[in-house]
């Protein structure tokens, strides 16, 4: 799995967005900082053309727009028709009766590779309770990584729930990482980011849980070896960039803590 840290800069994929306005830098500049090829739009005109030459496709919904939500279906589907890896990231997911709607319909119209989100979109969206919304409640005993698998099950794909411990699913197996800080927390757009690596790591392999692994392990590992000396939070920002940048298969094999269930 962390070869796919030397093939990601050897094929140099191209990952197509149509992300979070307000993250929309930082994301272009995480995807080359790790040695693929970010490419951004809005446009409904080169929707089919621009689908068809990229390595894999993220749809984020941070920003809500109404100009866009027939956009973002339409990507979806031509990823699909295109045999694209897609990741969806559900941001705010349970924020407002829009967001949940059009989460379900991309849900109900789109297949998607990957979801991410914080435990708790990714519980809501799977249809277990948060916060005294949703269908189904849970044994709050039940192991939290069980609930994943569970939702993985049920959506059909790869499920990534990021937190303090960041759980991830295929349905089968699991895989917890026990690396980061909370500086990551303590910055817009990490989470945006992240989604960008996975789809960097998804343009370069077949193996869609192993692709969101790392996406996730290069996010929290860069940020627990950039937040090392406790540095201010404008400079672990940059550090961060950095970090990712200067990321090595052998960093990676002396630093992650990662288990596999």
């Amino acid at each position: 799995m962390y070869d796919l840290i030397n093939k990601v800069k050897e094929i140099n994929p191209l990952v197509l967005h149509y992300t979070n306005q307000v993250t929309i830098n930082d994301c272009a500049n995480i995807t080359l900082a790790l040695g693929a090829s970010p490419l951004m739009s809005y446009s409904y005109e080169e929707v089919e053309e621009i689908v068809k030459v990229s390595s894999s496709v993220i749809i984020n919904i941070g920003t809500m727009n109404s100009e866009y939500l027939e956009l973002f279906i339409k990507a979806g589907k031509a990823a699909n028709k295109y045999n694209k890896p897609l990741v969806l990231d559900p941001v705010g997911v349970f924020a407002t009766k829009t967001r949940s709607d059009f989460t379900n319909k991309l849900l109900n119209e789109v297949k998607f590779s990957v979801i991410k989100g914080n435990v708790a979109e990714i519980k809501y969206i799977g249809g277990f309770d948060v916060k005294g919304q949703g269908v189904d409640s849970f044994d709050d005993e039940e192991a939290e990584e069980e609930v994943i698998k569970k939702v993985a099950l049920k959506l059909g794909c790869v499920v990534v729930a990021t937190g303090k411990i960041d759980i991830l699913s295929d349905g089968e197996k699991i895989i917890k990482i026990y690396n980061g800080t909370q500086k990551l927390k303590g910055i817009t757009g990490t989470g945006c980011m992240t989604g960008s690596l996975i789809g960097s790591y998804l343009g370069c392999t077949e193996n869609i849980l192993e692709a969101a692994a790392m996406g996730i392990l290069t996010m929290s590992l860069s940020g627990e070896i950039s937040d090392k000396d406790d540095i201010a939070l404008g400079s672990f920002k940059v550090k961060l960039m950095d970090t990712v940048y200067g990321l090595t298969k052998e960093k990676i094999e002396s630093y992650s803590k990662v288990e596999l269930i």
